[in-house]
């Protein structure tokens, strides 16, 4: 199993695939260097609405990575992405607009930069659909469970329900655990039973 971030790079490419993952601050040399000399080669803008709010991105792509390779070798790195976003946020009839925040990705990827933009968007769908419904529909969390095999156990069986719920047609998934919860009439149509 890899231990480091670049041996899990190694992998990927090894393998024949690509990544595109963040830049965080536990790399502090190589993410000061991408941060002091990135130099925008494309970009592109992106703006979402929804939930009262109004989200703009620039995302930029740097590929003449020579000053910085030196840095911190990734394997098979070709692209740095930085995505700059501005968060409008409204509370009744007032607008009030949050700092920029501004992140880093590397990636193995030659693509068009409006193709990584979408990536990274992607990434974040899978996030809100996956990961946010476990957090707060079903409270992964606040689980105390700690003792293996328990806790993976449970986690199959979290990905079990939201998968049925997704097969049975449910969209919105607190709904849909509320509705299963009223009754084994709703479970039995859920595992086609009769």
């Amino acid at each position: 199993m890899p231990s480091t971030p670049k041996k899990t790079c190694e992998q990927i490419i090894t393998s024949g695939n690509h990544y595109l993952a963040a830049l965080k601050g536990n790399h502090p040399n190589f993410f000061e260097a991408v941060q002091q000399q990135f130099q925008a080669e494309a970009g592109c803008h992106q703006v979402e609405t929804g939930h009262g709010r109004v989200e703009r991105r620039t995302v930029s792509r740097w590929q003449d990575l020579e000053s910085v390779t030196a840095v911190a070798d990734w394997p098979g790195l070709k692209t740095m992405i930085r995505v700059t976003s501005y968060r409008h946020l409204y509370k009744g009839h007032h607008l009030l607009i949050q700092k920029p925040q501004t992140r880093y990705f590397i990636s193995s990827l030659d693509e068009p930069v409006e193709r990584l933009a979408q990536r990274i968007r992607d990434y974040w769908h899978i996030e809100n659909k996956v990961h946010y419904v476990r957090d707060v529909t079903q409270g992964e969390d606040a689980s105390r469970i700690r003792v293996q095999p328990l806790p993976n156990l449970w986690a199959i069986a979290r990905n079990l329900a939201l998968n049925l719920y997704r097969d049975a047609g449910f969209e919105n998934m607190a709904q849909a655990q509320r509705k299963c919860s009223f009754g084994l009439n709703q479970l039995k149509l859920l595992f086609r039973m009769k």
